[in-house]
């Protein structure tokens, strides 16, 4: 199921999506990726891509390649078979310079959210600065490290250690910090996973905020369908290392194919 539809979905930034998709060019893209690790073929020949001001969420049961797919987007997993292209740039040609330069482009945002438990908020936050120093260069250092921490609602927070923060609030530090270098595109990777339900929706809706003020886009790896039906302007099932099925939630919310189903069974009700 491949949608071209211009339904309604859930919030004015997928609408715009939808009726622009057909005209940009894609930021990036996957074409008849393969990846095996040892006898395992985890992926099968994947195809995908991500447009402008998007955000596409892939889902799949655990092993399907999500995480693997993520990766090899970065060339933290290299490809066996196929193309990727992020950029304009063929991501398994780039030499180590050009890669990192990429990868300044594209934030990550890490399931554990990956902070460094020795350095303090500002610290965490100032280590990409110092580390791509010439992408930011003429910029006040302290100026983006604290429009990054107000923009996650996090600026009184930052002196504090990773230890003195809730796992909502490392996982806002660790967004703020994915955002510092203004990424074009951001990898989200189980961004609610492990949170209450109240601090999840606090990320679901700063990852809507940061969509819609920086105009980035982005591809969320999750199993939490809510977090699929409000934030997503696409989705993607990953099956036996396929895509299995493409289309808006309420799309695939109203497929009647049962393994498309045992996604939404959960799920409390159905958008009309």
């Amino acid at each position: 199921m491949k949608s071209n539809s211009k339904i309604d979905i859930l919030n004015s930034n997928a609408i715009e999506f939808q009726q622009s998709n057909d005209t940009v060019e894609p930021l990036l893209y996957l074409k008849n990726v393969r990846k095996s690790f040892g006898d395992n073929e985890v992926l099968k020949g994947i195809n995908l891509a991500l447009y402008p001001n998007e955000n596409l969420v892939i889902v799949g049961k655990s092993g399907s390649g999500k995480s693997v797919l993520i990766k090899c987007l970065v060339k933290l997993v290299e490809i066996d078979e196929g193309e990727v292209v992020v950029l304009g740039k063929s991501i398994p040609d780039l030499m180590r310079k050009e890669l990192d330069q990429i990868r300044t482009e594209v934030g990550f945002l890490f399931q554990g959210s990956a902070l460094y438990d020795s350095m303090t908020v500002r610290e965490n936050l100032r280590f990409p600065l110092r580390r791509h120093s010439d992408r930011m260069k003429g910029k006040d250092e302290h100026v983006l490290i604290c429009e990054a921490l107000e923009s996650v609602g996090l600026l009184h927070a930052i002196d504090l250690m990773p230890v003195e923060l809730s796992g909502g609030m490392k996982r806002r530090v660790a967004l703020a910090r994915t955002i510092i270098l203004q990424p074009k595109i951001i990898l989200y990777d189980e961004p609610t996973s492990g949170l209450d339900p109240i601090t999840a929706n606090e990320i679901i809706n700063l990852i809507l905020k940061i969509q819609r003020d920086f105009k980035t886009s982005s591809i969320i790896i999750t199993h939490d369908m809510d977090c699929a039906r409000v934030i997503s302007n696409r989705m993607i099932i990953l099956q036996d290392g396929i895509n299995y099925q493409e289309g808006t939630y309420q799309e695939l919310a109203q497929s009647k194919d049962p393994k498309v189903k045992a996604f939404f069974k959960e799920t409390k009700k159905i958008l009309e």
